[in-house]
């Protein structure tokens, strides 16, 4: 069904990859396209989103001031060699390096991998940002020195930081412009509202290399989408279609469709008329109603491929309205 719907590039999680299976059992099994029977494009990220999620909390968290003290004892270490944590799976210990995330990259066979990068959160001084984009930009270099012992035909994209600081993003950009990247991907905290990212892209965008391809991590809601996109964005990823598929959220033109709701027990239509997707053209709002009330796992495999399709088909409406030079 994943096919069906044009999907033009999968985003995988290196960090989970890397604790199960494991890298040498992906090798083994002839790489990621293999190993999931997906022939599409692939890019991985480095594992430290992650591994940092684990030291400062989600996103929401560092937002709203919350920090980690849940996950203290995952991260057992931050220095200059890397990331020394603890398996959520099995508590044995791990290192990751820029070498071994770009060594298990190149075991899945990714087509775009992503350098090892700290993920500081919004709430730090500049002193402590500053050290954070020094050692990223370090660990940067040392993941493209590795990735170009053998190139493999993959493409590595650096990651620019800098947080919402202006001079700092424009120094990322400086730096990594200048080394051998393929593409750049915007990374790092982006800001505490979407006004503020906006800004800090808006003044971002511009100072990228136009020859070369950009990448958005992380941000996929619908507003955001529309917003960011104008300002040059040529690719993104985001856990948003899938996590509020989980949440009984199924993504529709007028909004968000929280399909629980009592006025859709007995509403027998499909999920958007206009849509075919194959969930749309095999069941009804109600019958998500009840899987979705009776906590079924079909529920949530039903609304991730309509919010999949919904996504793939907004893109496709935006690539066109940009050929037509309407955004």
């Amino acid at each position: 069904m994943v096919d069906s719907i044009g999907l033009q590039l999968m985003f995988c999680n290196t960090y989970h990859l890397l604790l199960q299976p494991g890298p040498e059992v992906v090798r083994l099994a002839g790489g990621l396209h293999q190993f999931i029977n997906r022939q599409m494009p692939i890019i991985t990220d480095s594992g430290g989103f992650q591994v940092f999620s684990l030291a400062y909390g989600s996103v929401a968290d560092e937002l709203k001031s919350r920090g980690a003290k849940k996950r203290d004892g995952h991260v057992l270490k931050i220095c200059e060699e890397g990331v020394h944590f603890r398996s959520y799976r099995d508590g044995a210990k791990v290192l990751l390096t820029p070498e071994t995330s770009v060594q298990a990259q190149k075991a899945f066979g990714a087509d775009i991998i992503i350098p090892l990068d700290e993920l500081p959160p919004y709430h730090i001084g500049p002193e402590r940002l500053r050290r954070s984009l020094d050692r990223t930009h370090r660990w940067e270099r040392r993941s493209l020195e590795e990735h170009l012992k053998s190139p493999q035909g993959q493409a590595m994209y650096a990651v620019i930081h800098g947080g919402v600081d202006p001079a700092m993003r424009k120094e990322s950009c400086e730096y990594l412009s200048n080394l051998a990247f393929d593409g750049f991907a915007i990374g790092g905290s982006l800001g505490k509202t979407r006004g503020e990212m906006l800004e800090m892209l808006s003044a971002l965008l511009p100072r990228l290399p136009t020859e070369k391809p950009n990448h958005l991590l992380g941000i996929g809601d619908l507003e955001s989408l529309q917003q960011c996109i104008p300002l040059g964005i040529d690719t993104l990823d985001s856990s948003y279609p899938t996590r509020a598929a989980r949440h009984g959220l199924l993504l529709c033109a007028q909004g968000g469709m929280k399909v629980e709701r009592r006025e859709y027990a007995t509403d027998f239509s499909p999920i958007e008329p206009t849509c075919t997707c194959w969930t749309c053209q095999h069941f009804s709002r109600a019958y998500l109603h009840h899987l979705f009330k009776a906590k079924e796992l079909t529920a949530y495999a039903l609304a991730t491929v309509h919010n999949l399709s919904f996504m793939v088909e907004l893109m496709r409406k935006i690539r066109a309205a940009i050929r037509e030079d309407l955004i």
